[in-house]
């Protein structure tokens, strides 16, 4: 933001104008000034205005409409407005411009999103799991301010979709990409868990938290998801466990041979318990999501759970503007001197 202060005038652009005595005196007598000196010209014309008999005045109207006797005004406006500039600058007038600091304690943040075979249920109609998912993965990343947030896939195995980064636009790109058959069928909670414990254990953010979103349990991987948790509870990360599907039975397309596309209802199998075991080893909290509202609203709850501290410092930085009105009131006068003895010049 850019303002014009004066020391006793502050003129801001947005704000009202604050003038303190000091400053308004010298604009008074700024003004008091000009205001005789305009008096004093015109009282000076007055008086020597005389009257001289002629028998035809034409040749004196002649030489009295000139150019250069019309242009004589020029030399009094030019002593008046260098003494306002003057006056100007004996206000000291700076500008000034505002610089804001803004520094944070930004949260390191690993998704780990489930992708085996049966996130393909779509009881989150009119889209699957995944897809819905996904689509509140992606408004969760942009709500989000200088986090670094990371993307973890898992079914039979797990990998590393995104490392943790502040590039949310290559981020959502990567979740874009994420689809079934990228990985081999099965569900390894406890590796998912591991692979993100393994991307956060060397930050040095002040919060570090993983939000794993699973449809199913743990039967496949090395290490189990109690034994993850723990592991991430010794690395201080928090871990929020979303479990997503309705309960009962849900829809699953299938591909027949001679029929095509077809739906069967399978049963949703989401181990709730250990789900909520995790969350609480690590302090965090295990949400239920039956539907994509339900999803939209648990990672919004987790947006305000996980706020990024942000401090803001302002000051601002003056630089001074008097010299500039000095300089330009000193070549008007200097103007004017030269003009008054030169072009304008009058004789005695």
């Amino acid at each position: 933001m850019m303002n014009l202060q004066f020391p006793g005038l502050n003129v801001n652009l947005f704000d009202v104008i604050d003038i303190t005595i000091p400053a308004l005196i010298i604009f008074i007598l700024g003004a008091l000034t000009v205001a005789l000196m305009i008096w004093h010209f015109i009282q000076r014309r007055h008086k020597r205005s005389v009257a001289v008999k002629y028998s035809d005045i034409r040749i004196v109207q002649r030489a009295a409409s000139t150019t250069r006797y019309r242009m004589r005004l020029i030399v009094p406006a030019l002593r008046i407005l260098a003494v306002v500039l003057f006056t100007v600058a004996l206000a000291r007038p700076r500008a000034g411009t505002e610089v804001r600091e803004v520094t944070s304690e930004g949260v390191d943040i690993m998704i780990a999103l489930d992708v085996s075979s049966s996130m393909q249920a779509e009881d989150f109609k009119p889209h699957n799991r995944l897809y819905v998912a996904k689509e509140e993965i992606k408004k969760f990343i942009q709500k989000r301010v200088n986090d670094r947030i990371g993307l973890v896939v898992f079914a039979r195995h797990s990998f590393t979709q995104c490392p943790l980064t502040v590039d949310y636009g290559v981020l959502l790109q990567f979740v874009d990409r994420v689809d079934f058959g990228l990985i081999e069928d099965g569900t390894a909670i406890g590796m998912a868990l591991a692979n993100g414990v393994n991307r956060l254990r060397e930050s040095e953010s002040k919060s570090k938290i993983m939000v794993l979103l699973t449809d199913g349990d743990n039967n496949a991987g090395e290490i189990d998801p109690v034994t993850a948790a723990g592991l991430a509870e010794a690395f201080d990360i928090k871990i929020y466990t979303i479990g997503a599907g309705k309960s009962g039975n849900a829809m699953f397309p299938t591909d027949h041979p001679i029929f095509g596309k077809r739906y069967v209802y399978r049963p949703t199998q989401i181990n709730e318990e250990v789900l909520k075991e995790i969350a609480e080893t690590t302090g965090g909290r295990y949400f239920r999501a039956r539907s994509g509202e339900e999803l939209e609203e648990i990672y919004s709850e987790i947006d305000q759970l996980e706020k990024t501290e942000i401090r803001v410092s302002a000051h601002t930085q003056y630089t001074e503007m008097f010299h500039y009105f000095a300089y330009a009131g000193l070549l008007l006068l200097g103007l004017e001197l030269i003009l008054a003895n030169s072009i304008f010049r009058k004789l005695p």
